[in-house]
């Protein structure tokens, strides 16, 4: 996949510029911001709430993890108001791992960003699962040097966070259930989608490509990319409800870049042992056979027991969606 560069703004205020042992030093480009994004490609990025749990997330793979307070699945329970990790928290997990460290802030809380910002670590999700600060607005991504990653249960919701300015898109799913059935439907609607202005654009109606920009509530030029591509301009990972190594090759075959697990891992009475095997079938998911092994790896009886998704009285995915 080429990385695309369309919906960049032009003078972004994220972009630095320093000088370095005399050379000079660009940071928060989109090429940077995307490309970042783009490395994480085919790996698990894993919730981690203490450096024992980094460690295990590193020792298993992980291409990077995600600092939280709480795990969805106790952010459920716990009730109350949630809002980003402690800061000595992720400091702490920083010094102990040497993969890259992402962190949560609530939908629309630019300080609670800028802080992660100044405290160094390599992306932030503006994320549903932490309680929204404006329910009306989301971050405005383009004056951050550090990428962000944004969720999305639909194609209008995901092109407008990218317009936005952020580098990677997330299913929403619904996080802390151990329930997939959430997030499969989120990436069969995003493709469906795409496949709809898929076929406008081979049949060079730009009509109807315009209608479609007005229906998904932006830009002409992002809808017409995206249909040219095929596929979303960033990276687009799986999240929410992942619970086996199996789940997560499922997502991976249905088109996603990777996987965010979270409460799937550490909720579980076999961490270590799950946390490798869902590496393992993402990186090889379109080989059932290896899949096979990944799921011979972890015991059903140990699963996060999980949650009916009809029963939910706070349901994480609607949040920010009409932003």
């Amino acid at each position: 996949m080429t990385i695309s560069l369309v919906a960049a703004e032009h003078d972004p205020k994220g972009v630095r510029v320093s000088e370095r042992n005399g050379a000079k030093v660009i940071r928060g480009t989109t090429l940077l911001k995307r490309g970042f994004a783009h490395m994480q490609k085919h790996g698990v990025v894993m919730d981690v709430t203490s450096v024992e749990q980094a460690q295990v997330a590193e020792d298993a793979g992980a291409v990077a993890v995600m600092v939280l307070d709480k795990l969805p699945y106790d952010v459920r329970k716990a009730g109350g108001v949630a809002r980003t990790a402690s800061i000595k928290v992720i400091e702490d997990i920083m010094d102990a791992v040497t993969i890259p460290i992402m962190a949560k802030c609530r939908i629309g809380h630019t300080d609670e960003a800028r802080v992660l910002e100044v405290t160094g670590v390599d992306m932030i999700d503006e994320s549903e699962v932490l309680t929204p600060a404006d329910e009306e607005r989301h971050i405005w991504k383009w004056d951050f040097t550090t990428p962000y990653v944004n969720g999305a249960k639909s194609l209008g919701e995901a092109l407008r966070r990218v317009e936005e300015g952020c580098a990677m898109i997330r299913t929403k799913g619904e996080p802390g259930t151990g329930n997939v059935s959430e997030a499969v439907t989120h990436i069969r609607a995003v493709n469906g989608e795409v496949r709809r202005i898929r076929s406008m654009f081979q049949d060079g109606d730009k009509q109807e490509l315009m209608k479609a920009a007005r229906e998904l509530k932006v830009s002409f030029a992002i809808v017409e990319e995206t249909a040219r591509l095929g596929r979303l301009p960033v990276v687009n990972f799986a999240a929410g409800g992942i619970t086996t190594p199996a789940d997560a090759a499922l997502l991976m075959n249905l088109g996603c870049d990777g996987v965010f697990v979270g409460s799937g891992i550490f909720k579980s009475d076999d961490p270590a042992q799950r946390a490798r095997a869902v590496v393992l079938a993402t990186t090889f998911h379109d080989d059932e056979k290896v899949v096979a092994e990944a799921q011979k790896m972890v015991d059903e009886k140990k699963s996060l027991l999980g949650l009916d998704v009809k029963n939910l009285e706070l349901r994480m995915q609607e949040r920010g969606q009409s932003a």
